[in-house]
């Protein structure tokens, strides 16, 4: 068997990548032995490409992790939480935005470009040896400098707008936490489950004060370079148009190389 380089996997919502590559090698028991990691990670919430390393070429993993990516988000207006996405505790402001398809494109176009923005709170960028998320879950977020970076948001196109029903966004944010794995791993006890209890009760008490409404769901295909956050950007999207914002669902479709002709961008390499 002439062992492959690489394979791209598609992650489902709720999987961790560990789990992703186990389930690929439980289908296929010959790679069973075969060294595997993962170039890109992707957060529970999010779903799409995930592209695993196999054998030597794992040793190989710097010159992959550059690679550029696209996904579609679905960016819902006027609620917030504190991770970006549907996996965290929610809040709400009680304002109702109702924007137009030009102040849409106004917005995201404002967002194309390199930007200098702080990592997440919830992410697993370390600072003296202890990821970002630690410090959150700990309370000790203020005791420390949060690191920057720069973000190359090279093209956001707005797919398609819609509204959802406050019945409904709960069903989909409701479908969406049934994914989420349970652990017993005692090194993820201060997170307890990625909180999961205490942001199930969060939005359940949430929606069941919040008056009847509808909310503004921006579906956008973002291309973007390495190590941009889509739940932050859905944050900064929302700012931009004077309310809040949250990534309802996040799908990688692309991971390769673009590269800009004139005032166009082409992906010159795909996985």
């Amino acid at each position: 068997m002439k062992l492959p380089k690489y394979v791209v996997l598609e992650k489902k919502r709720g999987q961790t990548p560990l789990e992703t590559i186990l389930a690929w090698k439980n289908r296929h028991s010959e790679y069973s032995l075969v060294p595997a990691s993962y170039a890109g990670r992707l957060d529970p919430m999010a779903e799409g490409k995930l592209l695993v390393l196999l054998g030597n070429e794992c040793k190989q993993q710097q010159k992959y992790i550059g690679l550029d990516k696209e996904y579609e988000v679905e960016v819902v207006l006027d609620l917030a939480t504190d991770t970006g996405d549907a996996l965290g505790i929610p809040e709400y402001r009680a304002v109702e935005t109702d924007v137009g398809t030009n102040l849409i494109q106004q917005a995201i176009r404002t967002l194309e470009g390199p930007h200098l923005v702080p990592y997440p709170a919830f992410s697993s960028k370390t600072v003296n040896g202890k990821p970002l998320f630690q410090y959150t879950l700990e309370g000790a977020l203020a005791t420390i400098e949060i690191p920057t970076h720069t973000e190359t948001i090279y093209r956001i196109q707005l797919l398609k707008t819609a509204r959802l029903t406050r019945a409904e966004l709960q069903e989909r944010i409701d479908v969406g936490l049934v994914d989420v794995p349970r652990s017993d791993d005692l090194s993820k006890e201060l997170g307890a489950d990625f909180r999961q209890d205490i942001i199930r009760a969060g939005w359940r008490a949430l929606f069941t004060a919040m008056r009847e409404r509808d909310f503004t769901v921006l579906r956008l295909r973002v291309a973007c370079g390495s190590g941009s956050y889509m739940r932050t950007l859905a944050g900064r999207i929302g700012t931009e148009l004077g309310t809040t914002g949250f990534a309802l669902s996040i799908n990688r479709t692309k991971i390769g190389t673009i590269k800009k002709f004139g005032p166009l961008w082409f992906w010159t390499k795909k996985y």
